[in-house]
């Protein structure tokens, strides 16, 4: 049977890729303007359908035909992180998004974006074109599914769009749950033990290995694969000391004041996942482009033991065990594998490129999930 076609826009490094071939779709176009997460996309699905550039350039001529439309126009403008300014440029390219549909005539498109993208004017603005507009002839349902309940190792919630003009499609059920009801048919959540137990914990090399690779014209750094990218950093002694303090599920409360920095020690309330340590046995929180940082978020590896037990009367703060605890970041690699990546996937730029094409990544696991409601509908 000939796969159904499919066209990825905003497309990264390709993790809204990963979950739709793995049910069957065939990538015929792919539209990413920052060259290192095109160079990767390309490394892995092939050059010959790419277009690394501004997507409003893209002429309709170089549009062609397709069954399904996928995409996460940019969404720092409204996200939880961003300025909130509605006049945010970056929020405004869902229309070119608009654009290709009513070119590309797909039977069902997808959109995926933060949390609170459906709370957002530009949403609003979508359903109009659906309600009233030019994309009246789809029909669409829309909510906020967290990755975990899709068998990912990390707690994610992402907005989640489905446009269909071949019948209602239903955003998918959940497959995992945290503590699933007996005979629900449902699995445990995946953890982070599930994904990167077993890896060097303590990798030799604090940079990537000597690469380069053409791509769009272009020498690249890459192409990089699995243990490449299972690099270190050489934190300080003060940052291993505050390292050392925090366990599992801890953050900064856990350090002790005299070795906070003075904007931690003066705000006593608030952040309360920086510096933050993973746990073994549980999801992760939400994987952003600057995981390699502590002071980010809980990006500490799940790894750690006290030095002694507590005792009643003792101190707040318990040190780790130096033999025990592995004090450092996740790795690239590692972050990877979080974001449900592909032991074997390619990977091109530089350390800081590579990092932000897995944190802007969608998890393979979630649109695999949403690829599996989908295909049926299609023709």
């Amino acid at each position: 049977m000939t796969k159904p076609t499919m066209i990825d826009l905003f497309a990264g490094c390709g993790g809204m890729t990963v979950g739709f071939h793995d049910e069957g779709f065939k990538p015929v176009l792919a539209v990413e303007w920052d060259r290192y997460a095109a160079a990767t996309y390309a490394a892995n699905w092939g050059e010959d359908h790419v277009i690394a550039g501004d997507i409003a350039a893209v002429e309709e001529r170089q549009i062609p035909r397709a069954d399904l439309m996928i995409g996460g126009p940019p969404c720092q403008g409204f996200s939880n992180l961003g300025l909130k300014r509605l006049d945010d440029p970056r929020n405004q390219l869902w229309r070119e998004y608009i654009r290709f549909i009513r070119t590309a005539k797909p039977q069902v498109f997808v959109i995926e974006n933060v949390d609170r993208f459906s709370k957002s004017p530009e949403f609003q603005m979508l359903v109009e074109e659906v309600d009233h507009g030019t994309l009246n002839d789809y029909e669409i349902t829309y909510g906020v599914l967290n990755s975990a309940d899709y068998g990912v190792s990390q707690r994610r919630r992402r907005t989640i769009v489905i446009g269909s003009r071949v019948g209602r499609i239903d955003l998918p059920s959940p497959t995992h749950a945290r503590v699933p009801e007996p005979g629900s048919g449902l699995l445990p959540w995946r953890t982070v033990r599930d994904v990167i137990e077993g890896l060097p914990a303590r990798p030799e090399s604090t940079e990537l290995p000597e690469s380069v690779t053409e791509f769009f014209g272009d020498p690249m750094p890459g192409i990089f694969k699995g243990l490449d990218i299972h690099f270190r950093r050489n934190p300080n002694q003060l940052s291993l000391d505050r390292y050392s303090y925090v366990p599992p599920g801890g953050g900064r409360f856990d350090v002790p004041v005299e070795l906070l920095p003075r904007c931690w020690r003066e705000k006593p309330t608030g952040t309360t996942d920086v510096m933050g340590r993973m746990r073994w046995d549980a999801p992760s929180l939400t994987i952003r482009t600057e995981f390699f940082k502590p002071e980010k978020g809980a990006y500490l590896h799940p790894q750690w033991a006290p030095a002694r037990q507590r005792r009643d009367g003792d101190p707040q703060y318990i040190k780790g065990d130096p033999k025990k605890s592995v004090d450092r970041v996740i790795t690239h690699y590692e972050a990877s594998l979080i974001q449900d990546f592909p032991k074997d996937y390619l990977w091109m730029g530089t350390k800081t490129a590579i990092a932000k094409q897995i944190g802007n990544a969608v998890p393979s696991g979630l649109a695999r999930a949403i690829a599996k409601q989908v295909r049926p509908f299609i023709d």
